[in-house]
């Protein structure tokens, strides 16, 4: 299925860089990508979606692939919307991975009129904190020994260090030996983050200070919630309380991915897109 280039432009200086597949007018799903990725991360997943009567949508988030972070003010979530209203859409399931996934419940919770469903892949939730919550998030030893070493990468400006060591947290997994996946995979994951150290966008641009952690409840969209049995170690207890606290949340356990199973394993995620479609 050809791709066509779709772009929204939010400013002089910013024009979101996306794409589109599928017709124009027929359920519609866009799919948002994780901190550690662009929109080329859903590649193989609209690939397998081609013979599907679907309009497809993913784009670059300011600071990701081909969109610069620019310099005035602004949110993710405005962007999101910004998307939809450009594409003609009045809802859309919304596919996000990671922070992606974060966004996703960002507009269900605060424009649920948009959203038809919502596919969660190893994503958390704005606000998310362990204050008074039963268990507490402590870094493992198998990502502890990963991420000291990410942080001196960091320190140091070691671009290619940083980018192996990205690889081996989010791509294999850290309690997983480093170069479990290989290929094409890893070589994406290498140039998305390349791209993504040399925009150098500050942490934490972007935010909308939500607090959806605190209000699963309010929210009404169908949601799955999925990850990946190889993702972080010290994350893995913290899906679980997403599916328990949103209303009918759907719970789905991926084997032998990690973080990015988008990357990984598409053929384990266009599926589930065609049944959060169904549910929807």
């Amino acid at each position: 299925m050809p791709s066509e280039a779709f772009s929204v432009r939010r400013s002089d200086a910013v024009v979101l860089a996306g794409e589109r597949r599928g017709r124009p007018g027929a359920p519609a799903v866009v799919l948002l990508h994780a901190n550690v990725a662009d929109r080329r991360a859903w590649h193989g997943v609209l690939d397998l979606l081609e013979g599907d009567d679907l309009d497809l949508i993913a784009y670059d988030r300011r600071g990701f692939g081909e969109t610069p972070p620019g310099d005035e003010p602004f949110t993710h979530l405005e962007d999101l919307v910004a998307v939809l209203d450009a594409a003609g859409l009045d809802r859309a399931v919304i596919v996000g991975n990671s922070y992606g996934g974060a966004l996703a419940l960002d507009l269900a919770l605060t424009a649920p009129e948009r959203v038809a469903g919502v596919l969660h892949v190893a994503g958390g939730a704005s606000g998310m904190t362990d204050e008074g919550e039963p268990i507490d998030w402590e870094l493992d030893p198998a990502t502890e020994a990963v991420y000291g070493p990410l942080q001196r990468a960091e320190a140091e400006g070691d671009v290619e260090a940083q980018v192996r060591l990205l690889q081996h947290l989010w791509l294999d997994g850290p309690a997983q030996p480093e170069g479990r996946v290989g290929g094409a995979a890893r070589e994406l994951v290498a140039d998305m983050n390349r791209q993504i150290l040399a925009w150098a966008a500050p942490d934490g641009a972007g935010d909308a200070g939500l607090d959806v952690w605190h209000a699963f409840d309010r929210i009404r969209v169908p949601v799955t919630v999925v990850w990946g049995e190889y993702d972080v170690p010290a994350d893995l207890p913290w899906f679980e309380p997403i599916v328990e606290r949103i209303p009918g949340a759907r719970r789905v356990v991926l084997p032998g991915v990690a973080h990015l199973p988008g990357v990984e394993r598409p053929d384990l995620i266009a599926p589930l897109v065609r049944e959060q479609m169904a549910r929807s």
